[in-house]
């Protein structure tokens, strides 16, 4: 009997311990961390204040050791009826009610300290209610809080709500052994606090480098900042209260953010199903609760889906923030079967995401920090998206998120509150120095205008009627130092050499072949005092205009746009590089004109256009396919002589169909050389901002602000397939898997089915060898790597192989395993002879130094 009282017993006690264990909460398996530092102040309340999580709150009294302060009131409200923010860090309601009972009025400048045990990452959590008074309204209290002298929390802060709580989330990495928050009132203000945590939090909660948008970089030294959470989502879950995270954390469930509910699956699975890898993730990141549900992609109905699942949140422009993603896949059935990218406010985050291969498993919890820069953010707002790749062959098209955090990066100064750093006196004295200085800038600029217009005076007419600002505003270059020199007239007579034109006007040309100078006034007589009705073309730079010179001469004339992004940078690099440049397949400047603070260009007319026009989108006939090859190896020959030919490789920058222009008997020349730039011979790559059009750019360009001359044989190969397709490059009408041309492309060339998509005016008069030997040259061309990309010339190579397989196909029995009788094709060089400046690839190739000039007419879409 004893024996069987023994065993109940037991049995009794871990009846007992189950349902103790069972009721605790949902995340019992959760190991709770304990802060070395713990500093909880209920602010004016005369009793500790306990709440559901466990936490205890001290009383005024049991905490005023760590308030310096001259004067101060207390006011307590025994019941009050206050909402919490919509603020998605906000704490539960049933907590902010407790804590905002009370509070402690400040009207002076107050401290709180309190001594750190373990330096690192900190909570600084803040509660904030204007509670009644008879004396002080608090709803009109206007006050600064800053952490000592290094960051500014808030600057200038009021809480003109009266029903809600405004709760402010901090994390900061402490480094000394007392921690100071301070009040400040503004003058003839006072200041308020409810509640106040200053609380450890574990160091792998945040690592000192993440990666940035676009991807492929690397943002560094985030140990160095502060930061305040703005969002803390639970997506497609409830939420997340203090009592069931393991920092004292709320998440909040994200159907208020999500700005495409429509395409929104709710899944979710036990917490108990949810595993953390070794390394990475883990209870701290976040707890379990909210990797075990997800928002996923519903079901379309459609044969293709092809969308994004879009949260949309505002947030304060003008400083950068850490976006956190949080992952798990709870939704597939086997290892890699969902592939999806994210972005975050439309730049590329990660793509081709596989959950199941970075841990080879599922149900695992994955997470990634992203550091979006200030001026990535438009009106306000952060917008993270997941949607299916393009690229990847998967099951299902498919997409998840399970979490998401959206918190601000202090700014240089270390504020997170307006632009004023801690040390306010001190950023008042860099603002004053920065109007000293400013102002005697002005000063000088003043001087030097005098200066110039005294020299203006002294000057010859001829050059005074010119009225030309180049002289003195365009940087002078090495081995350029004649380029609209503002040396004396004496100097000048040695620069240009004069002599009349045509048509009786003078005309000054640069010894190194900077072209014709043009009055203000001939170029208005050709263009008829640029009468809308004659132009041509739009771009980047300004309007295209039709011009007659009074010899007849027709002429594509680029006036400069003062409102355009493109200027005097532009306008010099045009004329410079022009100047040095003469090929078969390059367009030629006539001349240039910069009276009257303008920057024209004058070419010779393109009567054909840019081949664009040839493609889609007019009314132009179609093109044939031997015309499009020979168009394509034209530009490439032109390409290939900007790369090897001059004398230091040039590097195009805006390679597409509107800067290949045709001549009356469809000869293609390459324009537009404004964005150019010179390659570097010693690293091999340009570190230059990246400039170009959208759809062309090469990403490895993109992602490492890199230039090489790779950059343009990607460019290059986009060409080829918008020739071989006859659509635009970006579609944002067609479905998602359509809109990027070269994505598409390779997709259907992957499938060996590139036939499917040929430009049906051509489809069936392509030769099947000419067809493969094109597209095999496309596709090395969008190699994601630059060094993976072929060359120019072997570029070249094969399209020129592709032409003869195409002209030998008319012929009986000849095909490309019968090319005995074509024309043996030498690989052109990749570097010109020492001592040549150009490269002969065949007879049309060859500089013509004396040819006629070439010009540029273009229907642009601008850059």
């Amino acid at each position: 009997m004893g024996e069987e009282n023994h065993t109940l017993l037991i049995l009794f006690l871990l009846l007992l311990l189950s349902n103790f264990n069972f009721g605790k909460s949902s995340n019992s398996s959760e190991v709770a961390f304990t802060p070395p530092d713990n500093y909880l102040i209920d602010c004016g309340s005369s009793q500790d204040t306990k709440l559901d999580d466990g936490r205890i709150f001290k009383s005024d009294s049991s905490s005023r050791s760590y308030l310096e302060t001259n004067v101060e009131v207390e006011v307590s409200v025994d019941s009050i009826l206050v909402n919490t923010t919509s603020n998605s860090s906000s704490p539960s309601s049933a907590s902010a009610l407790l804590l905002c009972r009370s509070a402690r009025i400040l009207t002076s400048d107050s401290k709180y300290s309190v001594h750190i045990s373990s330096p690192g990452w900190h909570w600084v959590r803040l509660y904030f209610y204007p509670l009644p008074h008879l004396k002080y309204n608090l709803t009109s209290a206007v006050f600064s809080v800053t952490t000592g002298d290094e960051f500014v929390l808030l600057h200038e802060f009021s809480v003109r709500e009266t029903t809600s709580v405004v709760f402010k989330e901090y994390l900061l990495n402490v480094t000394s052994e007392t921690f100071s928050l301070i009040f400040k009132p503004n003058q003839q203000s006072y200041a308020f606090i409810n509640a106040i945590e200053i609380v450890s939090a574990p160091d792998s909660l945040l690592s000192d480098s993440a990666s940035t948008v676009p991807q492929g970089g690397t943002f560094s030294g985030l140990f160095n900042y502060a930061f305040e959470v703005f969002y803390r989502l639970n997506v497609g879950g409830p939420i997340i209260t203090p009592k069931n995270d393991t920092l004292s954390r709320t998440w909040l469930p994200d159907t208020e953010y999500n700005a495409f509910p429509q395409g929104v699956q709710n899944v979710s699975v036990s917490p108990g199903a949810i595993k953390y890898p070794q390394h990475g993730a883990n209870t701290y990141i976040a707890p379990r609760l909210v990797y075990a549900s997800a928002d996923q992609m519903a079901d379309s109905d459609t044969e293709s889906q092809n969308f994004n699942l879009t949260w949309e949140m505002s947030v304060d422009p003008g400083f950068s923030y850490l976006i956190r993603t949080h992952f798990c896949d709870i939704v597939s059935k086997s290892l890699n079967d969902i592939y999806f990218n994210v972005y975050i406010n439309g730049l590329i985050g990660v793509s081709s995401l596989d959950l199941s291969s970075i841990n080879n498993a599922l149900s695992t919890a994955y997470y990634m920090d992203f550091v979006l820069n200030a001026s990535s953010i438009q009106n306000g707002t952060v917008a993270v998206q997941v949607g299916p790749t393009t690229t990847v062959q998967s099951g299902q098209p498919n997409a998840i998120l399970n979490g998401l955090e959206v918190i601000k990066i202090s700014n240089k100064l270390g504020s997170l509150d307006g632009l004023l750093g801690a040390k306010g006196s001190q950023g008042m004295s860099i603002m004053k120095i920065v109007a000293v200085v400013g102002l005697g800038m002005g000063l000088t600029a003043m001087v030097l205008l005098a200066m110039v217009f005294i020299r203006w005076q002294k000057r010859p007419n001829d050059w005074q009627k010119r009225k030309s600002f180049s002289s003195w505003l365009l940087p002078l270059h090495t081995n350029q130092s004649t380029f609209l020199s503002s040396k004396s007239s004496s100097r000048r007579s040695s620069i240009f050499g004069s002599r009349k034109s045509k048509s009786g006007h003078s005309g000054y040309f640069n010894n190194q072949g900077l072209g014709r100078y043009f009055t203000f006034s001939e170029l208005q007589n050709a263009t008829l005092n640029f009468d809308e009705k004659t132009v041509i073309g739009v771009g980047g730079f300004g309007k295209v205009y039709f011009g007659e010179l009074e010899d007849g001469t027709k002429t594509a004339i680029k006036r400069g746009n003062p409102s355009s992004q493109q200027g005097i940078n532009e306008f010099q690099t045009e004329i410079q590089m022009l100047s040095k440049l003469r090929h078969r397949h390059l367009v030629s400047l006539i001349g240039f004109s910069d009276e009257r603070s303008e920057m024209i260009l004058v070419y010779e007319y393109m009567a054909n256009g840019p081949l664009r026009d040839h493609l889609y989108g007019s009314n132009q006939p179609p093109l044939s396919w031997k015309q499009r090859l020979e168009i394509c190896i034209g530009a490439a020959r032109g390409l290939h002589y900007l790369h090897t030919g001059a004398a230091q490789g040039i590097i195009h920058r805006d390679v597409k169909t509107t800067n290949i222009l045709l001549d009356e008997n469809f000869v293609a020349k390459v324009s537009d050389f404004g964005l150019s730039k010179a390659a570097s011979m010693e690293q091999g790559y340009v570190s230059t901002a990246v400039k170009g059009s959208f759809g062309y750019l090469d990403p490895e360009y993109f992602r490492k602000q890199q230039l090489t001359e790779k950059s343009d044989v990607y460019s290059f190969g986009v060409v080829l397939f918008e020739v071989l397709c006859a659509r635009p490059v970006i579609n944002p009408a067609l479905p998602r898997d359509q809109v990027n041309l070269a994505e598409w492309a390779m997709q259907w060339y992957r499938k060996g089915m590139i036939d499917k998509i040929i430009d049906p005016q051509i489809a069936g008069t392509i030769n099947p060898g000419s067809l493969k030997k094109y597209v095999e040259a496309a596709e090395k061309c969008l190699a994601e790597y630059g060094v993976d990309r072929p060359g120019m010339g072997d570029v070249l190579w094969n399209l020129e192989y592709a032409l003869q397989l195409q002209e030998a196909s008319s012929q009986p029995d000849i095909s490309e395993d019968k090319s005995t009788n074509l024309i043996a094709l030498k690989k052109p060089s990749r570097r010109a002879p020492e001592g040549e400046s150009a490269v002969s690839i065949s007879d049309d190739s060859e500089v013509t130094l004396d040819s006629p000039m070439f010009s540029e007419l273009g229907n642009f879409q601008g850059r």
